[in-house]
């Protein structure tokens, strides 16, 4: 049975709460063991170990605390559940069936067969109920650090007065391999100082990792780790002692002040006869003999995917509990809204905060200059006021990459109200907490940090695109003309290795103007992540983008000398006024030049199947300050890509470019052999026809 509002927030006696289990209960965590071990059998592969050695905890949670619908699994105060070991996907999806969502025992047969809604790890948007994709591990813990933040950062917005709109929790199942991670120390330690309360970790302690015991290569304090970084922590030293998981629950949703760990001390792959407590079950089906050896010590029937009608019938009198507590808040919500008009005006928990149709973005005069960062950092001030949605910061560099908002207020621990997030020097987590904003919905969150370092979050990166949510990633500092902090600090594989992710809009705009052009576009795509790539140093302001060019074609023509031109210089970002300046020599020696800046190279590459003309026929110098090979990719035979190959050196920036072979010199000559070249070959042609 679910517990009350009042003891789900821990304000009666945990004691109270854990009482009432009886052999339905044992009925149901039973069950769960062998409907995962029956699909990893039937798939002929899979990770049996967890879902049995948790499945006691994991029903305590979802039968006892967990507040959730399953007949509207995208319910915005619902409580969400983050499966971080998402190696361990056969216990979420078979809770899912058991509570009611659309997940019928069809698809548990089919689990990591093609099709399937029970791929191999969960995928957020596959399967009803999976809130986030999980399987890196750290990333899905990190990802509900998001989530809670999320929900203190909405509820400060939308809770007003005795109406409370948003009063939800965030649960996380990790194990060993998540809290090994780096990110989950990032995370971690940001949870505790922001002192998120409603957000649980139930730490799956089983010392079982792929290769062995876990204590083999980790011997951490797990629980003094936590506390240091200012989490509640307790530990239940025996998994199935349901009673005792519930009171460590009841105890950690009661304090609502700091984020909670609840370790649990269970046995990996629970119920194999010869197999439990051992890495042998981790990630391989039981076996015909093991599984039956199982039923048998269980008691167990031996029909596949067996669910008993007393565990299906308490299921779905918990499902109806789930539903009135929806109904309940669909009729608050609705008595909020009519009282407070302008604060639900324009809220969506349920989905990204919208950009208003209005933005007004600003036009910058051409003829001055100005770095892209700079010009970005003017956009936010410009659409900022309106887009109460739009929330974000950097890690730890805002002042460079000028991505606070002006005038907004901090987040800070105990007051969610603001805009600006810090996140510290933790990029990695950085990107997977943005990733949790969007997924919890209500916000469209950005983050910043320079370019090179990229790196250190690209698998949050890898993340957003493959869940295809809505954040902006900004990156500046973006080429070799950082300078004087020297080739640490110069990106120069970074900008190729981001645009190699399918999903990912990489758009690094020449100047301010198509900047603004560039965060309009970020601000359309709803349906993917964006990474801005700024610069540093100034860059001459052009004319205003016209008509959408970038999002259509994602290049624009600067300059035609001639037409048709004799050669084409085409360059994106930083590069892009070398190009100009290259293209005023060429056209003084009488050569006819169009320049173009390619901001969004992928889209540029789309469109010269449907718009030849955009680059013309003649031969073309490609101009990047990073490793040539994506550009190359593009170039036809006869053209010349001026890229870099190595790494970048320590000076001034004009120098470090001068010397790397980006100066007018270098893109003049090579144009110029081309052209000749192009030349040469006619007159060939014409002496021998």
């Amino acid at each position: 049975m679910n517990i009350s509002a009042s003891e789900r927030t821990g304000r009666s006696d945990a004691d109270r709460i854990a009482t009432g289990f009886d052999e339905i209960d044992a009925q149901a965590v039973t069950t769960i063991r062998m409907l995962a071990a029956d699909a990893v059998q039937a798939a002929g592969s899979g990770h049996p170990g967890l879902p049995m050695g948790a499945a006691a905890p994991a029903w305590v949670l979802w039968s006892r605390f967990l507040r959730h619908d399953p007949a509207d699994p995208d319910w915005p105060d619902r409580d969400r559940f983050v499966l971080s070991a998402g190696h361990g996907s056969m216990l979420l999806y078979a809770l899912l069936h058991l509570f009611g969502y659309d997940l019928p025992l069809e698809e548990l047969r089919r689990f990591r067969k093609r099709g399937s809604r029970t791929p191999g790890h969960p995928e957020y948007g596959c399967t009803p109920g999976v809130e986030v994709t999980t399987g890196p591990l750290g990333q899905g813990l990190t990802n509900a650090v998001g989530m809670a933040l999320a929900e203190r950062m909405l509820a400060a917005r939308l809770n007003v007065d005795e109406h409370t709109v948003v009063d939800h929790r965030t649960w996380v199942l990790a194990g060993d391999g998540d809290l090994m991670e780096g990110i989950s120390h990032e995370a971690a330690s940001l949870a505790g100082h922001l002192g998120l309360g409603r957000l649980i970790v139930v730490y799956d302690d089983n010392d079982v990792t792929i290769d062995g015991p876990a204590r083999k290569t980790c011997r951490d304090d797990v629980l003094g780790r936590f506390a240091a970084y200012g989490w509640a922590t307790s530990r239940v030293r025996d998994g199935n002692d349901v009673a005792a998981v519930a009171r460590a629950l009841a105890r950690a949703a009661a304090d609502d002040t700091r984020p909670s760990l609840v370790a649990i001390r269970t046995t990996i792959g629970d119920g194999a006869p010869t197999l439990a407590g051992s890495n042998k079950v981790h990630g391989r089906p039981l076996g015909e003999a093991e599984l039956a050896a199982a039923r048998e010590a269980a008691g167990w029937p031996a029909e596949r995917f067996f669910v008993p009608e007393a565990v299906a019938a308490r299921c779905r009198r918990l499902a109806v509990r789930g539903r009135e507590e929806r109904l309940a808040w669909v009729r608050r919500r609705a008595v909020w809204a009519h009282a407070h008009p302008e604060v639900a005006t324009g809220w969506d928990v349920s989905a990204p905060a919208a950009a208003p149709h209005d933005l007004e973005f600003p036009v910058f005069e051409p003829g001055t200059a100005m770095a892209t960062r700079t010009a970005s950092g003017a956009v936010l001030a410009a659409i900022g006021p309106a887009y109460r949605g739009l929330v974000g910061g950097s890690a730890d560099v805002a002042s460079s990459t000028n991505s606070t908002i002006p005038g907004a207020a901090d987040v800070r621990p105990g007051a969610y109200g603001g805009r600006t997030l810090h996140f510290g020097i933790r990029e990695h987590a950085m990107g997977a907490v943005l990733n949790g904003l969007a997924l919890h919905g209500g916000l469209r969150p950005y983050g910043s940090a320079f370019l090179v370092f990229s790196d250190y979050m690209r698998p949050a990166l890898r993340m957003a695109a493959l869940m295809r949510l809505p954040v902006i990633f900004i990156f500046s500092h973006d080429s070799v003309a950082v300078g004087e902090d020297g080739p640490t600090h110069q990106p120069v594989e970074q900008l190729e290795s981001l645009r190699l992710i399918p999903g990912l809009t990489v758009l690094r705009p020449a100047d301010a103007n198509e900047t603004a052009a560039c965060w309009r576009l970020a601000l359309r795509s709803a349906d993917g992540p964006v990474a801005l790539v700024l610069s540093r140093q100034d860059l001459p302001v052009l004319e205003p983008v016209r008509d959408d060019a970038i999002a259509r074609y994602g290049a624009r023509v600067l300059r035609d000398s001639t037409w048709p031109p004799e050669v084409a210089l085409v360059a994106s970002g930083s590069e892009v006024a070398l190009a100009l300046a290259a293209a005023e020599e060429l056209a003084e020696r009488g050569v006819g030049v169009r320049v173009l800046s390619v901001p969004f190279r992928e889209r540029f590459e789309e469109a010269l199947e449907s718009h030849a003309k955009l680059l013309p026929d003649c031969p073309a110098v490609w101009v990047e300050a990073g490793v040539p090979h994506g550009w190359r990719a593009l170039a036809r035979p006869g053209d010349t890509v001026v890229g870099l190959r190595r790494f970048g050196l320590s000076a001034p920036g004009d120098v470090v470019y001068r010397e790397l072979g980006f100066n007018v010199p270098a893109v003049v000559g090579a144009a110029l052999a081309k052209v000749r070249a192009r030349e040469a070959a006619e007159e060939e042609t014409c002496r021998t026809s």
